[in-house]
């Protein structure tokens, strides 16, 4: 009875005291202190605790106390942690009637040993400099094999049309430099076929002010885009190069050889190209026998081949640039080109007025021979005292050859005509420009005198044999009746054509962080025009001839002030006068043409970077454009006898404003980049077409130009690159939105033409380890166009892409890759664009040889014999709409093989 008593007793304790039990199982905590050997408290020690349930982490406060609640496991375990300190490692006995646990003080003692040195390798993808963006090449994986070109695809934020014209960010590169000298005189296609990627270190995307700007340190003018090629160390001194041989199907054909000797400093190259697939002059090396000149960004990831017509061509270059002792640079070359290309195709051109249209509809044949040399030479010298002098001579000379064979149809109101029209010409155009450039150095940092000096010489000729004939059929009168046309013009132009543009600055410091600029600029142009026209024999038409002779002259005074404290904040201020003036005489006319004007010019550019990755700008330029000889010339040109034009010797030159602001942000860790970009560009004094037609009852019509004011154009576009889920997603977006208030006269009546074109882009690419690669393009545009008069008139013609291109490793040695494009139109005249063509191509590589020297290809160009339909255009202007459709390169078969040279110098 006692032992029961004794039971019971036990079991009422255990039952009361179990619910505390498990209050104080769920609810530990542990607090206590950390300090130095002097007693002191220690900030931001890292307390790791762990348990069979529990991994918890906290620091300590300012004064060196931590507390860590719910803590729910048992054997607890405490780790105290500091850089420089050693590591303490406690450990607490569980018991479940304690809840709370004071853990005793510790204290951390300084380092004492040295612990061993690790290497780890990590590059940092991209470098944010300001006005240079860098890429470091092995952050990023490429395809054994690749050139420089194949490499940037793969890179955020490059684009690479088919024809190798390459895009960052949207801006055009417009020259390349290989370790800060030009390559090839600065062409970006044969740096970028050429050059292997594995040779690559590091790119660098510049905004490049020009020479001038740079040495005066003033930086207030639109940059360009440039790119300089920095090698591995190994590379500096290497001899490489590769040729191209491939025959095709339909006679297709393509060789290419280039070598190269880069000497650290030292470099050569010589460059050859001949094919008719229409690959790109000056694309050397490249064993993909597809592509053609694309025409703008909107094409990209179009498979399509942009080029008009066939072409045959031909290209060499030679190129040098080497040091005269430590001061002296020099570099040159020679390049030739050639390019024969037949185009055919058809339009239609609808002009329209008050109570009637002409409708023109024209078949034609037009074949081209143009060859264009180039000879260059530049030197670049520092002297002693720190002067810089540069000169830079260039030779070239453009021989073209053109023979237009035309079967045209008119129709206006109740008179309609059909007929022929040839002309063939013969065009040359030697230049010679010579710029020069000095800046003076002085002891004073920021004090500049600097000098760019320009002189352009050349001269235009054009031998032009012109015939009409044409069938006549007119109703407008109670009995039709019916005539013949017939004209025949020999015309014989030259134009001179003399510019020296000059410019002189002195730059000198003004208080701190501050610069102020005096320039001096001279713009003067001298043109002196003949034209004779005759008939066979040589019966010469005095009415159509003319001898005449233009003067431009422009001498602005200008001052500028600019302030920068600091690498994130930079204003210009600027103001100038430029009185011009425009004159022009007529031999023989006692008449002359006079103007001039004074202009008042404000400059403005502000950029603040706000932090190390986002930065705004804001600027507003103004300028003077002077009209051609086209617009000025004072006699009637009717060699086109529906088409009369007639120049206005009294114009004025244009004053263009433009008012621009950009904001770039730029997520280094994130590999993230937005830009995006608003402009509003208005011209005073605009020049203008102005245009009538002779009479209701005629298709001929008259074109002839002046001054206005009203035009204005709006322009905003935006881009946005990003990985997506991760490294091998890539997304990029972009698009722009253009308006123009575009002006014109029909019938001396002023008329406006509202044009909207929208564009947008996406493409999205996914690479997969170095096994598969794929990207997926989509474009849609918008040419949207509202014109008044001669009545209220919308139009609307859309397109819309969409692409998908891939490749697979298959093993070492066999690569297999297609790309497939599918476009659609809409809203174009039907006749000349009731096709949406599918673009296949495919291809299969095959690498051999020691080190993969050899590649071996064989590829497929549109599969489905498509290409040949796409040569879309529609243009409006004024009262005109003309759409036009020609031909391009078909489907072929090309098998290519490619091989790879280089040679190291012998170890010493």
């Amino acid at each position: 009875m006692h032992n029961l008593y004794y039971i019971l007793t036990v079991l009422m304790v255990c039952l009361s005291v179990s619910p505390k039990l498990l209050a104080q199982e769920g609810a530990k905590s542990i607090e206590g202190l950390v300090v130095d050997t002097i007693g002191m408290g220690l900030k931001g020690v890292s307390v790791r605790l762990s348990s069979t349930a529990d991994t918890i982490v906290v620091t300590t406060n300012a004064n060196g106390f931590y507390r860590i609640n719910k803590i729910k496991g048992e054997h607890i375990s405490v780790t105290y942690s500091m850089l420089g300190h050693q590591i303490v490692k406690k450990t607490f006995p569980a018991n479940r009637f304690i809840d709370q646990i004071f853990a005793p003080k510790v204290t951390l003692h300084p380092q004492a040993n040295l612990i061993p040195e690790v290497r780890v390798m990590k590059y940092i993808p991209i470098v944010n400099k300001g006005d240079t963006i860098q890429f470091n090449m092995k952050a990023f994986s490429f395809p054994e094999r690749s050139l420089l070109e194949e490499a940037l695809k793969n890179i955020p934020g490059f684009q690479v049309l088919r024809d190798g014209t390459l895009f960052y960010n949207g801006q055009i590169i417009t020259q390349v430099q290989v370790d800060g000298r030009k390559f090839f005189g600065g062409d970006v296609q044969t740096a970028t076929r050429n050059l292997p990627a594995e040779f690559v270190k590091q790119i660098e995307v510049i905004n490049d002010y020009g020479v001038a700007s740079t040495e005066k340190g003033i930086k207030n003018n639109e940059p360009e885009k440039i790119i300089n090629i920095n090698l591995e160390d190994n590379k500096k001194k290497i001899t490489f190069g590769q040729g191209t041989l491939g025959g095709g199907t339909r006679e297709r054909y393509l060789g290419s050889l280039g070598i190269n000797k880069f000497n650290d400093g030292q470099e050569i190259s010589v460059v050859g190209s001949l094919n008719n697939t229409n690959t790109s002059l000056f694309a050397f090396g490249s064993p993909n026998g597809a592509g053609g000149r694309a025409t703008s960004l909107g094409e990209f990831g179009d498979y399509a081949d942009q080029s008009d017509g066939l072409n045959k061509l031909g290209s060499v270059g030679v190129s040098f640039s080497d040091n005269w002792g430590k001061d002296i640079q020099i570099s040159g070359g020679y390049n030739y080109q050639s390019r024969h290309n037949l185009t055919e195709g058809n339009s239609l051109l609808t002009s329209s007025y008050s109570n009637f249209k002409i409708h023109k509809k024209e078949d034609y044949s037009t074949t081209t021979l143009d060859n264009y040399h180039k000879l260059f030479f530049e030197i670049n010298s520092k002297f002693k005292n720190q002067d810089i002098f540069k000169i830079k001579p260039t030779i070239t000379y453009n021989r073209t050859f053109v023979d237009n064979n035309k079967y045209t149809t008119r129709q206006n109101y109740r008179v309609s005509e059909s007929g022929e029209q040839k002309d063939s010409s013969v065009n040359s155009t030697p230049t010679a420009e010579v710029l020069m450039f000095y800046s003076k150095y002085f002891k004073k940092p920021g004090r500049k005198l600097v000098g760019d000096f320009r002189f352009n010489f050349q001269t235009i000729g054009k031998d032009e044999r012109v015939t009409e004939s044409y069938v006549i059929y007119d109703t407008t009168s109670v009995n039709p009746s019916i005539s013949m046309f017939e004209q025949e013009q020999i015309v014989d132009a030259r134009n001179d054509l003399n510019t020296i543009k000059s410019s002189v600055s002195y730059v000198e410091p003004f208080f701190k962080h501050s610069l102020l600029e005096v320039s001096y600029d001279i713009d003067i142009t001298d043109i002196e025009a003949r034209r004779m026209v005759r008939k066979e024999p040589f019966e010469i038409i005095d009415s159509l001839g003319v001898e005449y002779a233009y003067q431009f002259r422009s001498f602005k005074t200008g001052l500028n002030y600019q302030y920068e404290p600091n690498n994130r904040f930079r204003v210009n201020l600027g103001f100038a006068v430029q009185p011009l003036s425009l004159d022009g005489k007529v031999k023989g006319d006692s008449a002359t043409y006079n103007y001039s004007n004074v202009n008042l010019i404000p400059t403005t550019n502000v950029r603040y970077k706000v932090n190390d990755e986002l930065d705004l700008q804001f600027s507003y330029l103004g300028k003077n454009n002077q009209p051609n000889f086209l617009h000025i010339s004072p006699v009637r040109d009717n060699s086109n006898s529906r088409n009369i034009i007639v120049g206005n010797p009294a114009l004025k030159a244009e004053f263009y404003n433009k008012i621009s602001t950009s904001l770039r942000k730029f997520v280094t860790n994130r590999g993230q980049y937005f830009e995006t970009s608003f402009a509003y560009t208005f011209i005073n004094n605009k020049i203008v077409s102005t245009k009538k037609s002779v009479s209701k009852e005629s298709t001929i019509q008259e074109t002839s130009f002046e001054n206005t004011n009203g035009y204005y154009d709006v322009r905003w576009n935006y881009l946005f690159n990003t990985p997506f889920i991760n490294d091998n997603f890539q997304l990029d977006l972009n698009g722009d939105v253009e308006y123009y208030n575009n002006l014109s006269f029909i019938d001396t009546k002023k008329s406006t033409t509202r044009q909207l074109l929208f564009n947008q882009n996406l493409q999205f690419r996914y690479n997969w380890n170095e096994y598969f690669e794929s990207v997926f393009n989509t474009n849609y545009f918008l040419n949207r166009a509202i014109y008044e008069l001669p009545y209220r008139n919308k139009i609307a013609a859309h397109s819309f892409l969409l692409s998908l291109g891939g490749k697979g490793y298959i093993s070492n040695k066999f690569v297999l890759g297609a790309e497939m494009s599918q476009r659609f139109y809409n809203g174009y005249v039907s006749e000349l664009s009731d096709v949406n063509p599918t673009i296949i191509n495919t291809y299969l590589e095959y690498t051999f040889m020691k080190n993969n020297l050899a590649l071996l290809r064989l590829q497929c160009f549109d599969l489905l014999d498509q290409n040949k339909n796409v040569g879309v255009l529609t243009e409006y202007a004024g009262n005109d709409v003309f759409e036009s459709r020609n031909n391009r390169l078909g489907r072929y078969l090309m098998l290519t093989l490619n091989i790879r040279l280089q040679s190291y110098p012998n170890k010493k």
